[in-house]
């Protein structure tokens, strides 16, 4: 085979399967760490870290080892990692404390020597295909194993995943691995045998980069790293709380790079850097625009085209001082370390040292002073002293813009925080003393609950669990006449469900983050308030109730549909087992599935009828005329009799979904 198509057909192949295994092993660990949406963030730090330790192996072979020893060391590297096929994550390393850690943990122990060794194939291969080809530009190798990495993650939820359970996709993953690792080991043989010879036309290395020239590198690729995974955030959690949604914003990540890496005739600079000056203060108010209610089908493009400009300009600006090819394993690495820095940001220094989402207003300011050293490194002469004042000043009036929109943004917060699970602010709305004033427990903008302050007023059940509501259909449903209902509710939120109990009933919450039964007790008075007695049960429900004794609940109210991500563990045959277990004869299980863009009535009524139960779908319009009571959507699943709701129509083609098998793609509403 012609060394020019080999050579593409492995890049190609590798940058596939570097990015197919990113969804696949979140998805795989997902349950585990309570669905929440920071796996992924975390997940992405793993991969990023990685990739930067690849590079790191891949320069280090490059330069401390000859031709032959380059082939000798991959060969053993390709070999290595067979030995840790097939891809079988292990749930035993999933018990960290720090969920952050358990994941990093869970990833390293399982797809870690594979994946590393896929991230020292693309500058490995790019160093020897100069080598063996010196009039041959390997930069569009880059370009190539980007394009790779973008089909890849367009077809897993469209093609993968629906298609293939986790443990067929992790076969088949291992078994691609496997085949891709003969013509690799080939192209290190042939080093391994001929590489002096294939050394020869090539100039071994550029003279050393400046340090303020790898420091542009660094500074671009952190702020194009931070600004993609900021951008998702606020795409994913605080405009359209779509789980795939998070593709987009990637997909336009690396067509940036395929773009600027391809050849010079995409990237324009003087266009780009000056839509990258608007579109830096279009992303920093956007999030107003969308407070004040910009429909969702303008906000989500206008977030994306925003950002793509940024990523255009930022990987332009590193194209454009990329450096020969003898400096190329170095390059590659320095970029490596700019996209770890913006993963380390985003994924673990933010959650810790932040108390609210400032990460889009950091990841702004970030490029812009980025793209603002880029143009000083790059330029042909020193710039003047008016230039630099004017850039400076750019810079400043950037930095008092974002910070009166974070005021702007949190004016009416009393009280923010924030964790691994995600951010959470205490709001009040209304007048002092007037009775419709409310306190609300705000997630992105999801309303997780809400308290009436006027007095008399305060155990008014209200938003999604008012006594019209399908879990407040269900309470009163299965009350007993001489009292001592039993209730579980999976999610706390801000506690309304215990306005429901009575004098000897017993509400029993089951919570995996800390912060929000903290925020519970401290500004609602639910829990406190209830002549019931509650309860409140700290760990991901699943795990807790799997290791309980039946309960035997007359209610069981699975409540954790209506953030930023969907717990899809929560929705498995294998759930519904444990939950129907914890029900009493007679009892029966109220789902909440209010979501805008998915229909997960449906896969309920699948799961339910799986394990001989009977499902129905209560649709609440809510009190329009105070807004006590929110539009509310539950399933109600009992064994027999009658249960209040309508019939759930089934798509065409769904499957029920199993721990091994799910697919969000499936239930996307059409709008």
């Amino acid at each position: 085979m012609p060394l020019v198509p080999l050579y593409a057909a492995v890049v190609f192949g590798n940058a596939f399967l570097l990015f197919l295994v990113q969804p696949l092993a979140g998805k795989a660990i997902l349950p585990w760490f309570g669905g929440s949406a920071a796996v992924w963030t975390v997940c992405m730090l793993f991969f990023q870290a990685l990739l930067l330790a690849g590079y790191g192996l891949a320069h280090a072979m490059v330069r401390l080892l000859p031709p032959r020893g380059q082939g000798l060391a991959q060969l053993a590297l390709v070999a290595a990692s067979l030995a840790a096929l097939p891809l079988a994550p292990d749930r035993a390393l999933a018990g960290a404390a720090d969920p952050a850690l358990g994941i990093l943990a869970v990833l390293g122990a399982s797809v870690g020597l594979p994946y590393l060794v896929l991230c020292t194939t693309s500058p490995l291969l790019q160093r020897w295909f100069a080598a063996d080809l010196p009039r041959r530009s390997p930069y569009r190798l880059f370009a190539l194993s980007n394009l790779a990495s973008m089909l890849s993650l367009l077809l897993y939820p469209v093609a993968i995943e629906p298609a293939l359970g986790l443990r067929q996709q992790m076969l088949c993953w291992s078994l691609a691995y496997g085949a891709l690792a003969l013509p690799f080991a080939g192209l290190g043989l042939r080093r391994a045998l001929w590489g002096a010879q294939a050394e020869a036309p090539l100039v071994l290395a550029d003279a050393p980069a400046p340090p303020a020239l790898v420091l542009c590198w660094v500074a671009l690729s952190a702020a194009a790293s931070l600004l993609l995974l900021a951008t998702t955030g606020q795409l994913t959690q605080n405009v359209a709380p779509v789980p795939l949604l998070w593709l987009a914003p990637l997909s336009l990540y690396l067509l940036s790079f395929i773009l600027c890496f391809e050849g010079a005739r995409w990237y324009r600079r003087r266009a780009f850097l000056a839509l990258a000056a608007l579109a830096l203060p279009a992303l920093a108010l956007l999030p107003l625009a969308d407070l004040e209610g910009l429909p969702v089908a303008a906000t989500v493009p206008a977030y994306l085209a925003a950002a793509f400009v940024v990523f255009m300009a930022c990987h332009g600006e590193l194209a454009r001082l990329r450096p020969g090819v003898g400096g190329l394993t170095g390059y590659y690495l320095w970029i490596a370390l700019g996209g770890a820095l913006g993963g380390l940001a985003a994924g673990i220094l933010a959650p810790r040292l932040l108390d609210s989402d400032h990460d889009l207003a950091i990841s702004i300011f970030i490029a812009a002073a980025a793209l603002l050293a880029a143009l000083v490194a790059g330029a042909a002469r020193r710039p003047r002293l008016p230039a630099l004042a004017a850039g400076a000043l750019a810079l400043a009036a950037l930095a008092a813009l974002l910070a009166w929109m974070r005021a702007d943004e949190t004016r009416f917060a009393l009280a923010s925080s924030r964790n691994f699970y995600g951010t959470l602010r205490i709001e009040e709305t209304g007048e002092a003393g007037d009775p419709d004033e409310r306190r609300q427990l705000v997630h992105g903008r999801i309303m997780h609950g809400e308290q009436l302050l006027a007095p008399g007023r305060e155990m008014t059940p209200t938003s999604y669990y008012g006594a019209s509501s399908g879990v407040g259909r269900a309470i009163a449903a299965t009350r007993r006449a001489e009292g001592g209902q039993r209730v579980g509710a999976i999610g706390l939120g801000a506690g309304v469900m215990a306005a429901h109990g009575r004098a000897g009933d017993l509400y029993r919450f089951y919570e995996i983050d800390p912060q929000v039964e903290r925020l519970a007790r401290a500004h609602f008075t639910f829990l406190s308030g209830s002549p019931a007695t509650t309860e409140v049960v700290l760990g991901d429900a699943r795990l807790v109730l799997e290791r309980e004794a039946p309960r035997g609940f007359d209610v069981l109210a699975v409540d954790a549909f209506t953030g930023d991500a969907i717990p899809v563990h929560l929705l498995t045959e294998e759930a519904f087992a444990t939950w129907l277990r914890h029900l009493r004869e007679g009892g029966m299980l109220a789902v909440h599935v209010s979501n805008k863009y998915l229909d997960l009535a449906p896969v309920v009524r699948l799961a339910a009828e799986r394990a001989g139960w009977r499902a129905r779908l209560v649709e609440d319009p809510g009190d329009e005329e105070d807004e006590v009571t929110s539009a509310s959507s539950w399933v109600l699943v009992a064994r027999g009799g009658d249960i209040p709701g309508e019939e759930i129509p089934l798509p065409p083609g769904l499957r029920a979904w199993r721990d091994d098998y799910s697919s969000l793609f499936a239930v996307l509403r059409a709008r």
